[in-house]
């Protein structure tokens, strides 16, 4: 059943709905989505559901084949340098201006966000950490009043989210993004703005470095080609 929000039409409903699952990996990269399939998931129409996919296939989460349907996408190694090419500039700059602007309720809570991470992944509890580790992101967002930057994140906020699951297959990810969280936010607690965007900048490429690597030993996604293979 599709879950209902208020001032939703059924086609922008089912559209969430999807794009939820495929961000959590209820639907991961190379599946194929049936139209029949999703209407008898959320008890709809297919009409709703061939609106929501192309609307999917324009967000880029998913690639329609003549003849074979909408397939979940995945990402190449040009794709995901790409996204957090973009990803460093932004989160940079917002942490950055985060050490100028951010208030001392904002800066307790991503303390406490840091804190929950340290102690999540000590005890183990790494299905935790990706919720806490968009919670910190979104604290640092919010610090900008750039309204450009934050389009530009929105934009890339499903995908972030979705390489965000995968890279919890990482070995070592988790961690090394635990210590580098509490750097950046020390630096940002000491209104470092220099510190701060370079750290985050140093952060993000190390993620995208651990997932280059991981996509190499297929541990992080399917390529399209691959994905072509299967079906």
């Amino acid at each position: 059943m599709v879950r209902q929000a208020p001032h939703l039409q059924l086609k922008d409903i089912v559209y969430e709905n999807v794009k939820k699952d495929i961000v959590e990996l209820v639907f991961s990269p190379g599946t194929h989505l049936r139209e029949r399939d999703l209407a008898e998931k959320f008890q709809v129409s297919k009409t709703p559901v061939r609106e929501a996919l192309s609307r999917l296939a324009q967000d880029q989460l998913v690639e329609v084949h003549a003849y074979r349907g909408a397939i979940v996408s995945g990402y190449s190694r040009v794709d995901l340098m790409e996204i957090y090419q973009l990803r460093e500039i932004l989160q940079g700059a917002c942490a950055r201006e985060a050490t100028l602007t951010i208030g001392a309720d904002d800066l307790a809570e991503l303390g406490r966000v840091v804190l929950a991470s340290r102690q999540a992944m000590e005890a183990d509890h790494i299905a935790e950490l990706p919720h806490l580790f968009e919670s910190f992101d979104q604290i640092i967002y919010r610090q900008t009043s750039n309204r450009r930057i934050l389009d530009l994140v929105w934009t890339l906020d499903a995908h972030l989210r979705r390489i965000g699951n995968l890279t919890v297959r990482i070995p070592g990810r988790l961690a090394k993004s635990v210590v580098q969280h509490e750097e950046i936010f020390e630096a940002i607690g000491r209104r470092n703005p220099t510190g701060a965007e370079s750290m985050m900048r140093e952060h993000i490429a190390s993620v995208l470095a651990d997932q280059l690597a991981a996509y190499e030993e297929d541990v992080m996604v399917m390529s399209p080609e691959t994905i072509g293979e299967m079906q």
